[in-house]
């Protein structure tokens, strides 16, 4: 059994250590594991790589379609566990592409890495698998509103939200484009009791210019929900580059 991971080049493994951009570990220093495949196609979405291969003919404004041999790579699970042991972070963030289609094949691996505080970024819509589920510390939900471009009955399944609700390990992040989506999560926190302490609100942009301008009315818009609000401190410190 193996893993299918993103790539940072071709036949190079996106792992690396870096600090958590996003969410209600940002700032902590962390290694990361990017696997590849998504059951979703966001059309703003900054990793495209990792589902939009040659053929592929779902919506995403780049246009851009990847070649797959030069952006997935596959990895045994023990060889990917000790790559990731070899950045010596006590803290791991597993993210995509969709992590939780890859469930069993994560479990396998974490067993291999049994001190480390492990997160999961997921959209939400995937259960954990039950030999992963309790090896998990925190999962970052981030379900996808209408702006992604998905159907809602794919993005939006009312049972996978409450069971994420229900989970205290789940905080929830929300990525918002204009004021306007704040009527949408609010309805959707609601009706699945998300605790607003749970929920952090991150503006949209894959650019500095952009993540500061939307900012600007996104955080008092937080302040007024009780949210918490999120940057992107990767794209201040980096761009939009694989690796980081």
């Amino acid at each position: 059994m193996a893993l299918t991971l993103a790539t940072i080049e071709p036949g190079k493994p996106e792992i690396f250590a870096a600090l958590q951009g996003e969410g209600p570990s940002a700032g902590k220093p962390s290694v990361f594991i990017r696997l590849s495949q998504c059951n979703l196609a966001c059309e703003w979405c900054d990793t495209a790589y990792t589902w939009r291969f040659t053929g592929d003919n779902r919506p995403h404004r780049d246009g851009e379609a990847y070649e797959r041999k030069a952006n997935q790579v596959v990895l045994e699970e023990h060889d990917a566990a000790a790559r990731i042991a070899a950045h010596g972070r006590n803290r791991l963030v597993i993210t995509g592409g969709e992590p939780l289609l890859q469930g069993a094949a994560l479990a396998r691996m974490l067993a291999e890495l049994p001190d480390l505080h492990v997160e999961i970024e997921t959209n939400g819509t995937v259960p954990a698998h039950p030999t992963l589920d309790p090896q998990v510390n925190q999962f970052n939900v981030s379900p996808k509103l209408a702006h992604s471009g998905n159907a809602p009955e794919l993005a939006l399944v009312p049972e996978r939200l409450a069971r994420w609700a229900a989970d205290p390990r789940a905080a929830f992040k929300f990525v918002v484009a204009e004021p306007g989506d704040l009527d949408e999560i609010a309805a959707l926190q609601r009706r699945h009791a998300i605790p607003a302490a749970r929920v952090w609100l991150m503006p949209e942009g894959r650019d500095s210019a952009t993540l500061r301008s939307r900012a600007a009315w996104l955080a008092p818009l937080c302040a007024a929900h009780e949210f918490n609000f999120s940057d992107r401190l990767h794209i201040h410190l980096h761009g939009d580059t694989r690796g980081t």
